[in-house]
């Protein structure tokens, strides 16, 4: 289930086998409007074809990206994307943490309204993006961050991160531009782990995705810094400036966030708190080589402790922002930065 950040006529999408180490196959997939609890509105029904077929094999390794479909889809609009996949696999490759229900089947049950003996899962298995068509649209912006941006224990099937708030305000201020949640709870800007590194897979997620423009480069650092490189402000702040480096090449503008406080937090130590206004000073700065800085932490800190979370805005674990929170990080963000 996917929510679209901006509306258009046609419609298509990527399946991902990356990370898995045997061929996947999907066929009889179909497109439909989601109207809520896994139920698609039939009248919208879809077919997706790759390369004219029903059926696509993706090796093991690899990506494919179907033909693009004729569907009309409005902008905030809930699109459900329906596979069947013919042959037990082993695994599969997954965003872990969609926030909101997908529902899974027995059998070839792609072309109806409505699934029987459905369970509900929370991850995103092999569809790694959807592409809308739209000749009037300024472009995507990618939001390239960790468990802030992946919306984490934001309200579920809310569609309340702050990435999809900053869709809805781009939307409701006549500006179509798609926004790209690119963000992986756990990821890090340095180092590999849960999934490649920021850097690392900046090129796939970034650089390359359809119409992109922009680059939101947000909470990465933070498990940098709360891990075991915890004194890194100084390689944090070469590792932007690389990011930036390579997104000016690609011609796309990145807009540098401050990080966000975490005092409080299992993950917390004085030296990565060191480190993290050290990263934060680079940005609000002007020779940073950001096309533009958004102060995430003036946003959400404590005045009276600046090192921790405001308590309207904290989750609980004094690291991650509930809904008023996630709605102070977009309020933050100048929508005249994506220009």
């Amino acid at each position: 289930m996917i929510r679209a950040s901006v509306g258009g006529d046609a419609v298509r999408i990527k399946l991902s086998n990356e990370y898995t180490r045997e061929p996947l196959t999907v066929s009889t997939v179909h497109l439909a409007r989601h109207v809520g609890a896994g139920a698609v509105d039939p009248s919208t029904n879809g077919r997706v074809t790759f390369g004219g077929n029903d059926s696509v094999t993706v090796e093991a390794g690899g990506t494919v990206v179907s033909d693009p479909i004729a569907f009309r889809l409005p902008a905030g609009g809930d699109l459900a994307v329906s596979a069947y996949v013919p042959r037990r696999i082993g695994s599969v490759t997954q965003h872990g943490s969609a926030n909101r229900d997908n529902y899974a089947a027995p059998g070839n049950q792609s072309t109806k309204d409505s699934l029987s003996g459905v369970r509900s899962f929370y991850n995103y298995s092999f569809l790694a993006g959807v592409d809308v068509r739209n000749p009037a649209a300024e472009g995507a912006v990618v939001a390239l961050g960790a468990s802030i941006t992946d919306g984490y224990d934001s309200t579920w099937n809310e569609n309340r991160g702050w990435p999809d708030l900053l869709a809805r305000r781009l939307a409701g201020g006549g500006r179509p531009v798609g926004v790209l949640n690119a963000g992986i709870s756990g990821n890090s800007l340095l180092n590999d782990g849960v999934g490649p590194s920021g850097l690392n897979r900046l090129d796939r997620d970034g650089l390359t995705p359809a119409g992109v423009r922009w680059v939101i480069v947000a909470d990465l650092g933070l498990n940098d810094l709360g891990g075991a490189d915890a004194g890194t402000g100084d390689r944090l702040i070469a590792g932007l400036r690389q990011l930036i480096e390579r997104s000016h090449s690609a011609r796309v503008k990145v807009v540098c966030t401050t990080l966000p406080p975490y005092g409080g937090s299992e993950s917390f130590s004085s030296v990565g708190e060191a480190g993290r206004q050290a990263f934060n000073e680079f940005v609000r700065s002007g020779g940073s080589g950001c096309d533009a800085a958004v102060d995430f932490d003036a946003a959400v800190r404590d005045p009276t402790a600046p090192a921790r979370w405001d308590a309207r805005y904290d989750q609980g674990d004094h690291l991650h922002p509930n809904n008023a929170g996630m709605e102070a990080l977009t309020t933050a963000i100048g929508l005249d930065q994506l220009a």
